[in-house]
């Protein structure tokens, strides 16, 4: 896979390679919810990591704007009241405890509350569509814990950060060695739709990823997802380095870490999102090839948006050090 350029090389070159949009997203509330694949069950089966705007809720209406419900959002980009949100890490220490893996602001963006970076970019040659009010989707399969199922979904990978600016390695499950400054989940979406559905039953089905090739050398749309769309991309950076001694690890010096739904492979990855700009901003985005700097569209500081958030919905213990994942889950 070819390296792509992020974090402060990014900053510096995204004007000279193409538009490149690139902004942080601070933590909005960590909470079992999963208003896309679980709506109206709270609590929802596994534990989430979520950033954005604060209409985030039990139940999200498709029908309803979500920009219009906002009234804040955690993202550098004032206009963007979408969701993004991610299962959440934790170490399984030697004796079989559970603690949760805090997250690492990125490079560019230390003054974030956690959360993660978000990428957006018209990789495709010509017009981009960006997304519409009510559109949704996810990527990855929580289930999968093989390599061969995790290569349905080609773009979900992890990076063994030696340091704040590595962005080579990169690996379909979770390192099994200590990564110096954390690991980093790479969630790269989809980046053609079938131009008619919102959202579809797995919240797949409606996008794809180009017929042949990959997102970054502009492979053709299938005929049956025809448009291009943004290429949506997450990184997400856990700060693993406080569980680095080995002392710490399973006797057999298994990695310790695992997923908030049970998985201890890493080839479960996956990313929901929920989109909630406010008019025609990320359309705007687009079409102006805009990057780290987007006169386009308007901006917050990163402590405006540390400020945003919602109260947690279930009330349960996920900070602790935790005889039992979250819910319950079993570590398979």
């Amino acid at each position: 896979m070819r390296w792509r350029p992020s974090g402060l090389v990014l900053a510096l070159c995204a004007t000279s390679v193409h538009g490149l949009l690139r902004f942080s997203c601070s933590s909005l509330v960590i909470d079992r919810l999963d208003p896309l694949v679980n709506p109206g069950m709270a609590p929802s089966p596994h534990l989430h990591q979520i950033v954005g705007g604060n209409g985030f809720n039990v139940t999200m209406d498709p029908a309803t704007d979500i920009s219009s419900v906002a009234t804040c959002t955690t993202c550098t980009f004032a206009e963007d009241f979408s969701n993004y949100w991610t299962a959440v890490l934790y170490f399984r220490a030697r004796n079989g405890t559970f603690k949760r893996v805090p997250l690492l602001p990125n490079v560019g963006f230390e003054q974030a509350n956690g959360g993660m970076t978000i990428y957006y970019s018209p990789e495709a040659k010509g017009t981009v569509t960006a997304f519409k009010p009510g559109f949704r989707m996810l990527v990855g399969n929580p289930a999968a814990r093989t390599k061969a199922q995790a290569d349905q979904y080609r773009q979900l990978t992890y990076t063994c950060l030696q340091n704040a600016m590595t962005r080579s390695g990169e690996t379909k499950d979770l390192p099994a060695k200590p990564c110096p400054a954390g690991i980093m989940a790479n969630l790269r979406f989809p980046t053609c739709w079938d131009g008619k559905n919102l959202d579809s039953p797995d919240h797949m089905s409606h996008v794809a990823y180009p017929s042949t090739g990959t997102f970054e050398n502009n492979g053709p749309c299938p005929a049956t997802h025809p448009v291009q769309i943004p290429q949506l991309f997450y990184e997400v950076i856990w700060d693993t380095r406080k569980f680095n001694d080995k002392a710490l690890w399973a006797a057999d010096g298994s990695q310790p870490f695992v997923w908030s739904y049970g998985d201890a492979t890493g080839y479960g990855t996956h990313g929901d999102y929920v989109f909630g700009w406010k008019g025609d901003a990320l359309q705007k985005a687009m079409s102006q090839n805009c990057n780290i700097n987007c006169p386009a569209l308007k901006t917050q500081s990163i402590a405006a948006g540390n400020k945003c958030s919602v109260t947690q919905k279930v009330k349960e213990d996920t900070e602790g050090w935790l005889t039992e994942l979250p819910g319950g889950m079993s570590v398979m």
